[in-house]
């Protein structure tokens, strides 16, 4: 079975977690635009960090055999700062015409503030303006109530909860999400977040509709083969192939195919990799001989 991670955030893992990816089953990656551990002190980092997205980032998943897209937005930590803020909205649009980007996000709440809300909403109208799935972070902290007032917010800005991806649930909050139709994503973490168990107990209980598997891999303690270590669990304890499917692939690419730029096409079809290619002048190879690499495409999955 092949895989689809639709939350890694790849600027932050190395070329050995690309190639373990793919041997894994992953063909296709979803990279939200997110917090890099310490705050960014202008503008310019943002436009250097959403051109990483859409350019290099996406060159190198190519070299690996991994299609890779993203998701542009304003992360709730750093809407804090509203001076940084008002600049990083005004570059945004410029962003999400891009190609390979297939929502806005991930935005919403980390400490419910003021700021959190106003740009919030700012973006929920951009995906509104741009045509866009909207990627959705929950906060950490009161995680339930800060999840039932992202619902909230986006209902009054009129957008369709099937366009919307609400993540980092936990069985706190899955049954509100779902109750109301939106898309309900888990981060699988090794020691935080939703555990592999806690997430086949998940789908045992709830079923498959409208319920996704990330890993949201990044700098921190991670698994970038969460999607697919879940999936082997979900075999053990007897969960059928179609909800396996349905929760590490297809929803993803339900939901996200909405936007236009994320189609299985991209990755059905037998590829060969040319490492002596470039991107902008440059390589991933540090003195090795270029070779070509052929990557056998997935099969067509109705």
């Amino acid at each position: 079975m092949n895989y689809i991670d639709p939350h890694i955030h790849m600027v932050s893992r190395t070329t050995d977690d690309y190639e373990n990816m793919r041997a894994a089953g992953i063909v296709a990656v979803i990279e939200p635009a997110f917090w890099f551990g310490q705050a960014r002190t202008n503008v310019g980092s943002f436009k250097d960090y959403f051109s990483t997205l859409v350019g290099w980032e996406r060159f190198r998943a190519s070299q690996f055999g991994i299609k890779h897209y993203c998701t542009i937005g304003l992360n709730s930590k750093e809407a804090n700062n509203e001076a940084l803020a008002e600049q990083v909205i005004e570059i945004l649009p410029e962003f999400l015409a891009k190609e390979g980007v297939v929502a806005v996000g991930e935005i919403g709440y980390d400490d419910q503030t003021d700021a959190e809300d106003k740009y919030f909403r700012q973006q929920l109208e951009l995906a509104k303006d741009f045509d866009l799935p909207v990627m959705i972070h929950t906060p950490h902290r009161d995680k339930k109530n800060g999840t039932i007032r992202t619902m909230d917010v986006i209902d009054e800005h009129g957008i369709d909860p099937g366009l919307v991806v609400i993540d980092h649930n936990n069985e706190e909050t899955v049954k509100h999400v779902r109750d109301r139709g939106y898309w309900a994503a888990f981060t699988i973490y090794p020691k935080t977040k939703m555990s592999k168990k806690r997430m086949v107990a998940i789908v045992q209980q709830y079923g498959s509709e409208k319920i996704i598997v990330d890993s949201s891999a990044d700098w921190g303690v991670s698994d970038p083969l969460s999607v697919p270590k879940t999936a082997a669990l979900m075999r053990k304890k007897g969960v059928s192939e179609a909800d396996i499917h349905l929760t590490c692939y297809q929803n993803a690419l339900t939901i996200y195919g909405q936007s236009g730029q994320f189609n299985e096409s991209d990755w059905i079809k037998d590829t060969i990799v040319n490492q002596a290619d470039l991107h902008e002048g440059n390589t991933i190879l540090r003195g090795q001989t270029p070779k070509e690499i052929s990557f056998k495409g997935s099969a067509k999955t109705d």
